[in-house]
């Protein structure tokens, strides 16, 4: 009698296949950028998806300043971030935030995507993020999405 077993691909496996993707943010709209970055980061997009596992790709995003909102989100949305000190919250509209630190816009939407552990925090160093069109990962040849 054979008994059937389902194959869980194991963490030295998902180390060995990742790759290298590049996405350009030029006129994307934030949420369904953060959705399809978040599923190339978990690793939902290949056949060997194992939920326990981090199993996705390193993912360069480049012209995250060129993001855009839909509606009047960029005038009215808040960001607020604390610096950890007493009465160290901090806050501003999506418009402020992109002026001073545009990756955060998409690192925080991708972020609340993720798992929320060990886990969550080892994809989320896998997302590599530039306001601008030029990147440090020539090298790895990322592939163009």
């Amino acid at each position: 009698m054979h008994i059937m077993s389902t194959k869980f691909q194991t963490n030295e496996e998902a180390i060995k296949n990742r790759k290298w993707v590049l996405i350009d943010g030029n006129d994307q709209v934030v949420g369904r950028l953060a959705t399809r970055i978040a599923h190339i980061l978990r690793g939902k997009h290949k056949p060997t998806y194992t939920p326990h596992n981090d199993g996705g790709d390193y993912v360069v995003l480049v012209n995250a300043d060129k993001v855009k909102f839909t509606g009047i989100k960029e005038q009215e949305k808040v960001f607020r971030h604390h610096t950890g000190f007493a009465g160290g919250l901090k806050e501003g509209t999506a418009a402020e935030v992109r002026s001073k630190h545009p990756e955060r816009i998409i690192e925080h939407a991708v972020k609340g995507m993720l798992p929320k552990s060990a886990l969550g925090k080892n994809m989320i160093d896998k997302l590599k993020i530039y306001a601008g069109e030029t990147h440090p990962h020539v090298a790895q040849n990322p592939e163009k999405i």
